[in-house]
């Protein structure tokens, strides 16, 4: 997952244990294998290596991961886009550079989620060199997956961790929630606030993840794509849902927005939220303990 990736469980059985952490490991691989990017034999590589060409089978779980991003990118007024990743070609955030425009412009052509053919069996990128990239959503899902294998193999209380992607699992979390910190936007290894999580799914998104700093002004990892520059909108933003899958989405569609918008956008979410806008105000009702 290209993260720190976290499991904690109680389980007075020990074999017991040892079985659903080996389940609940593998199935973070398999999604991994099958999603990165970075893996020669994976869906995403094969899908963008027939760009331009004949369309690639998918399978219902990646159908499935299709259709929630499509919902995302509607709900974002197209700002959600799973194509626009290759705008990484132009922006290398340990570079301390800004990219050309010209570098930038070379690329908003092959962004568009508009132009992606897909039904529940296959998807075709049209033009070659256009790329998809789940990773604005397959490491929540993993930690929901992950945390209902652990759930299935009996195990009571868990928690998985990919990255600060949070699910929970088991009925014993009611009784006994999981401490969790909420990380400061601008203090790394601080908490922002603290929360007991007793079921579903945490999820953050923040301009600390990867960001470059030039001449005083911040320029953040999340990036519109129809300019191919970042957001000037919140600090970080992190979401309570039942799955972690929807945490992550509103955390992003958040993140994705204008200050203001995002703001109000939050306040009709009727989920609980945090937020810290650009003058490191903390907004929202998250900061306590949830069950």
């Amino acid at each position: 997952m290209g993260c720190p990736c976290r499991l904690r469980l109680e389980c007075d059985d020990g074999a017991l244990a040892q079985a659903a952490i080996a389940a609940a490991e593998a199935e973070v691989r398999r999604l991994e294998e099958k999603y990165s990017r970075y893996l020669p034999d994976s869906l995403t590589t094969r899908i963008n290596r027939n760009a331009g060409g004949e369309p690639v089978a998918i399978d219902p779980e990646t159908a499935g991961l299709l259709g929630f991003a499509h919902t995302l990118w509607e709900q974002s007024d197209g700002r959600f886009d799973l194509t626009a990743g290759i705008l990484r070609r132009a922006w290398d955030f340990r570079s301390g550079k800004l990219p050309s425009q010209v570098a930038i412009d070379r690329l908003l052509p092959l962004i568009g989620w508009q132009q992606v053919q897909w039904s529940a069996d296959t998807i075709r990128l049209p033009q070659r060199g256009m790329e998809i990239d789940f990773g604005g959503c397959v490491k929540e899902y993993a930690s929901d997956s992950a945390a209902g294998l652990l759930a299935d193999h009996g195990i009571r209380r868990a928690l998985v961790d990919l990255g600060g992607d949070i699910a929970v699992s088991g009925a014993a979390c009611r009784a006994s929630p999981w401490p969790v910190g909420i990380r400061h936007p601008r203090a790394r290894g601080e908490a922002l606030a603290g929360i007991l999580l007793a079921a579903g799914g945490l999820a953050s998104s923040g301009d600390y993840e990867r960001c470059l700093i030039v001449e005083g002004r911040r320029y953040g990892h999340i990036l519109n794509p129809a300019t191919g520059w970042p957001v000037q909108g919140l600090v970080a933003v992190s979401v309570l849902a039942e799955q972690c899958l929807v945490a992550g989405g509103s955390a992003t569609l958040a993140m994705l927005r204008e200050e203001g918008a995002a703001l109000a956008w939050l306040e009709e979410l009727g989920l609980p939220w945090l937020a810290v806008d650009t003058r490191l105000g903390v907004h929202g009702r998250l900061g306590r303990s949830v069950t």
